[in-house]
């Protein structure tokens, strides 16, 4: 536990220095500098990406939880499909409301969750024996058809997009920090995610051993279950409408953690949110920098580095 302690205070120090240092370097150096630049254009980018990685790492976390597989991301159940076609939609038909994305990315996520909540409601609600695997792998295939429906969506949008809109459209699908603006939407949902993250970490424990086990020491599962999924897309949708899409921080940050720190969520939660917030704001400082004055898409970044750092995990792991 003492080891456990002070991995997450080494982890919180990480995290002030790699917001430090996103904030203070950019395509033009580090240090000095227009003050305007530092605290109008790079403190608010940095803050969005530490949000936007804490927000897809937690959410990574509990869907691992909620499912019980290890290659669960906040993508698997279609919750990311739902947000980035409905922000295309805002973007199309209401290109000149400024918050047209954000609100369309919400939406769009709010109605991929009531059609899987529809579609899956027997894996959601009903407690299964011991050997529970089927639930989440019904999960999984109706969260896979569900992106499936809303990547046709998005390539028709694509599709008919006019020239002028398109490469604003495709960049942002690959994962953009230049909203922001918007940083705050995400450290609200970040912060009431955490929370009920903490006070529902000891059920969780108990939920990964299983259904029966969980039922049998007076959880509701359901509720429980439900619950997560809430939280684990509300988490997503978030980080959709302020950055686009942008992969693997769900994926290997919390097999990363979980190496460190073990599979105790009291524990393994909070560390998901710093070690994603920090992976992002790194990885975007690479694209800010790497090909300066260009910038580069940053989930091109995430998915160059993750899929190596990925391998390396899936090799040292024994699972």
């Amino acid at each position: 536990m003492n080891r456990r302690a002070v991995t997450l205070v080494l982890l919180a120090l990480a995290a002030c220095l790699a917001f430090a240092l996103s904030t203070f370097c950019g395509s033009t150096g580090c240090g000095g500098g227009d003050s305007d630049i530092v605290w109008q254009l790079r403190a608010p980018r940095t803050a969005a990406a530490f949000a936007v990685g804490g927000l897809l790492s937690l959410a990574g976390a509990l869907m691992q939880v909620l499912l019980r597989n290890p290659l669960a991301d906040p993508y698997v159940l279609g919750v990311s499909g739902g947000s980035a076609a409905g922000a295309m939609l805002g973007l199309v038909f209401f290109p000149a409301l400024a918050w047209s994305l954000q609100a369309g990315a919400l939406s769009g996520a709010l109605l991929s969750m009531l059609l899987l909540m529809a579609l899956a409601q027997k894996s959601l609600f009903t407690p299964l024996p011991a050997s529970s695997a089927p639930a989440g792998v019904r999960l999984i295939l109706t969260g896979v058809m569900i992106a499936s429906a809303f990547g046709a969506l998005l390539s028709l949008m694509l599709a008919l997009a006019p020239d002028n809109t398109l490469r604003g459209m495709f960049f942002w699908l690959l994962g953009d920090l230049e909203g922001s603006r918007f940083y705050p939407l995400a450290w609200g949902v970040l912060i009431l995610a955490v929370g009920w993250a903490l006070l529902a970490a000891p059920q969780l424990n108990v939920l990964v051993h299983g259904d029966a086990t969980a039922f049998l020491l007076g959880i509701r599962v359901g509720r429980l279950r439900l619950t997560t999924l809430l939280v684990a897309s509300m988490a997503t949708a978030a980080a959709v409408s302020v950055a686009g899409t942008i992969g693997f921080i769900g994926l290997v940050v919390p097999h990363a953690a979980r190496l460190l720190l073990g599979n105790d969520q009291r524990l393994l939660l909070p560390a998901c949110v710093l070690a994603g917030g920090i992976a992002l704001v790194l990885a975007d400082l690479l694209a800010r920098t790497m090909a300066a004055p260009v910038q580069l898409p940053v989930g091109v970044i995430t998915v160059l580095v993750g899929v190596p750092v990925f391998l390396f995990l899936l090799a040292r792991s024994r699972t």
